[in-house]
């Protein structure tokens, strides 16, 4: 890359830092308007189009919302640009060795298997009942030869409820978005026996029921082999 254009890069991201440092220097949140363009160049002592370049920047981002007539607003929490930069991250290594695509299974895992002894020290009765709930509806979607894949969110997602952990949550959602579109790219359920994988769900929700904790961890790790599996023979020669 030429000297130039790194230093240019460089410089955008920068100014990119010293937006974020104002908003929080501010003591902004998510919703409040932000100075105007205006404002904001003046503060920062740059140009406005070198402004609007790293505003667009923030806005993929997720940090802040540019609303055309309205202003510039702290953005909500958004995880949509870090699951399409995961999904593409994945589905490209899939054209070659696939190992992106592994790994991103593999944090999955890690996450849900390290966490689910704690989630489990905190399901109520309610809680269980709300799992197994998902649990039924894929046996019943199974059985009538229907892909489940809502319901498996919605297990996967009522699993680690008791943890009261929102950010947890969003994290674990955007770990099976990248793994429902990579599920995608390998053939969906083609081939998938839909009743064997709703009994692993089964067996999971039987080992949190119980209160095994190494069990449940166990059964958790094992329902990614299949995945992982998929994405080996996709990508052998």
């Amino acid at each position: 890359m030429p000297q130039a254009r790194f230093s240019a890069q460089a410089r955008l991201r920068a100014l990119q830092t010293d937006i974020m440092d104002l908003i929080l220097a501010r003591e902004l949140e998510a919703g409040d308007p932000l100075p105007t363009e205006h404002e904001l160049a003046a503060v920062l002592g740059v140009g406005r189009n070198t402004l609007r370049e790293s505003l667009k920047v923030l806005q993929a981002l997720g940090v802040i919302e540019i609303r055309h007539g309205f202003g510039m607003f702290v953005a909500p929490r958004n995880f949509d640009a870090l699951t399409d930069g995961l999904t593409f991250r994945g589905r490209l290594s899939l054209r070659h060795h696939g190992q992106e695509a592994l790994q991103l299974v593999g944090v999955r895992q890690a996450l849900e298997a390290g966490l689910i002894a704690g989630a489990m020290d905190l399901m109520t009765p309610e809680h269980l009942m709300a799992v197994e709930e998902s649990v039924i509806r894929m046996e019943a979607l199974a059985g009538a030869g229907e892909n489940f894949v809502e319901a498996d969110a919605q297990f996967h997602r009522r699993l680690f409820e008791p943890l009261n952990n929102e950010l947890l949550v969003s994290l674990l959602d955007v770990f099976w978005q990248v793994y429902r579109r990579l599920y995608v790219e390998l053939g969906g359920a083609a081939g998938i026996d839909l009743l064997a994988a709703a009994g692993l769900h089964r067996g999971i929700y039987d080992a949190v029921s119980t209160g095994d904790k190494v069990l449940a961890a166990h059964r958790l790790n094992s329902h990614f082999d299949a995945m992982r599996l998929r994405i080996s023979q996709a990508v052998s020669p």
